[in-house]
């Protein structure tokens, strides 16, 4: 083989990749450029873990796991009530903004951190449920993101309930209610 066919070669791959990427929706391509960044962090930090994507629910969810389980490295990831993972959530979101200039919603966990969290939210939202059930008064939860808020509110609808966020900025919090 020549130069010339190894030119043309790179010019079929460069070809097709550009008609793979037209193929994507724009939320699979915002997993796949996610997916590159975490992959290069990683790399560059010398932790091993393996990236999924998945969409659903209008969004992109992107997690980083390990294969054999033990997340020990990737909880440096996460950090202190998610603090970490929050910041690196938001420099993958900048990295999707930077790439396609739209605004993302992806939503970033690690070692399974978010899931723990999400159950653990809607179980505070049965028991604040339970509460307004047997007292009938209103019950306000400390402040939480806004990813977390929508997790109660989507809960307490199911209870069949009223919920509504109060407050600005870190103060925001959310206040359940009987129904009427």
């Amino acid at each position: 083989m020549n130069d010339t066919d190894n030119s043309q070669d790179t010019v079929a791959e460069e070809q097709s990749g550009d008609v793979l990427e037209a193929q994507l929706s724009p939320l699979e391509e915002e997993g796949e450029i996610a997916a590159d960044y975490i992959e290069e962090l990683l790399d560059t930090a010398d932790i091993d873990g393996d990236i999924d994507i998945e969409v659903r629910d209008g969004r992109t969810y992107v997690s980083v796991v390990t294969e054999d389980g033990q997340d020990a490295e990737l909880e440096a990831l996460v950090g202190p009530k998610g603090e970490v993972l929050d910041s690196l959530q938001e420099l993958v979101r900048l990295a999707v903004l930077s790439a396609t200039e739209r605004r993302s919603r992806l939503v970033l966990d690690v070692a399974g951190y978010r899931e723990e969290r999400a159950e653990a939210l809607r179980e505070m939202a049965q028991n604040a449920v339970a509460k307004v059930q047997s007292t009938g008064d209103s019950v306000h939860l400390d402040p939480l993101s806004a990813y977390e808020r929508k997790i109660i509110h989507d809960a307490v609808a199911e209870a069949g309930l009223i919920s509504e966020s109060e407050g600005e900025g870190a103060g925001r919090h959310i206040v359940i209610s009987a129904a009427g």
